[in-house]
């Protein structure tokens, strides 16, 4: 028997499992850390569109291989790796053009799949296993999901250099955003945040100016900042205000990046989207070369686990690490089967 965390209506619990064994094209790995991500705490509390508990979270993993299955060549027993969690099929149109994250029958490690990070061992296909460069610690290594996400999504934004950017939202992902967009060239970045905290975080962090996104004139504020309209909004929150505050900013010709995980539809204006050329640009975790961007970015000091990581909790205190989590007071918070192990 193992341990494993599972997110329920009632909250999150530790339980015993048997221990999974890995069929052909599978590895089994024992987990090192696994983060806390927002999706996480939205779907314990209901607000997550893609996942329902009871599920078994953990998806942002780092590991050691103990065991490969059946026709498993890529990774050996001893290999230290982290999980690309996206589960595609292989198979159909987006799969065959390279684009598995768009995969028409995706299924997701750690988010509703059967098995996630958040226990002693996992099996997963061989597949999505990436090997971590010796120079990454775990606790760094931890980063490299998280990471791989702004890494996609301002691919997709296309060129920063030079340009006027704004990003709503302070939370991890927006502070990572944050990071990669000024490594991309961006001219000038503002942020948006609601709690006094937040904004403050924001401006250590290195934004050039930030603002109370509760403001009702916010989006005004951002293109006085700015000197002009936003080339490109990363809507790290991706609720009906910011999606609203950001067609606002990019107003006119502009690009907004809808990175955040929406709690539900929004109404969109789209007499605005048409009139004034927008572009709505959606993205979808991320690919392969994200993954391998994101080492090179934490390899560099980019971003740093010092900035980021807040916390790390044993497993058996798992509820107190989604408690962390949702506090407003911390970033990247871990959960390790033994912390002292950690390398």
């Amino acid at each position: 028997m193992m341990r494993k965390v599972v997110v329920t209506p009632d909250g999150v619990q530790v339980v015993p499992a048997v221990e999974p064994v890995p069929g052909p094209g599978e590895a089994l790995v024992r987990t090192a850390v696994s983060g806390v991500c927002g999706s996480d705490t939205h779907a314990l509390r209901g607000r997550h569109p893609h996942v329902t508990p009871p599920y078994a979270p953990g998806h942002e993993v780092v590991g050691v291989v103990l065991a490969a299955g059946a026709g498993v060549t890529d990774v050996r027993p001893g290999t230290r790796v982290t999980v690309e969690p996206d589960l595609p099929c292989w198979t159909c149109k987006q799969c065959r053009a390279g684009r598995e994250n768009l995969c028409e029958h995706l299924g997701f490690f750690g988010c509703g799949s059967d098995q996630g990070g958040m226990a002693d061992l996992f099996t997963i296909d061989a597949r999505r296993l990436h090997a971590v460069p010796d120079e990454l610690d775990d606790t760094t290594a931890a980063l490299i999901e998280p990471l791989a996400t702004p890494v996609h999504a301002t691919r997709l934004a296309g060129p920063l250099d030079g340009r006027a950017v704004a990003i709503l939202g302070a939370g991890t992902i927006a502070l990572l955003t944050l990071r990669v967009a000024r490594l991309r060239g961006a001219r000038r970045i503002v942020m948006t945040a609601r709690s006094p905290h937040s904004r403050e975080r924001a401006t250590a962090f290195g934004a050039d100016a930030v603002v109370d996104a509760t403001a009702p004139d916010a989006a005004d504020q951002v293109r006085a900042v700015l000197g002009e309209s936003a080339d490109v909004v990363f809507d790290c929150v991706a609720e009906e205000s910011t999606l609203r505050q950001a067609l606002a900013m990019a107003n006119k010709g502009g690009t907004v990046v809808v990175v955040g995980v929406p709690p539900g539809d929004v109404s969109v204006p789209l007499a605005l989207v048409q009139d004034s050329q927008l572009r709505i640009q959606g993205s979808a975790t991320y690919l392969p070369a994200d993954y391998a961007e994101a080492m090179v970015l934490l390899r560099d000091g980019v971003v740093s686990a010092t900035d980021f990581v807040t916390a790390i909790h044993p497993l058996t205190e798992a509820a107190a690490a989604f408690s962390d989590a949702e506090s407003g007071s911390h970033l990247k918070v871990l959960v390790a089967p033994d912390p002292a192990a950690l390398r």
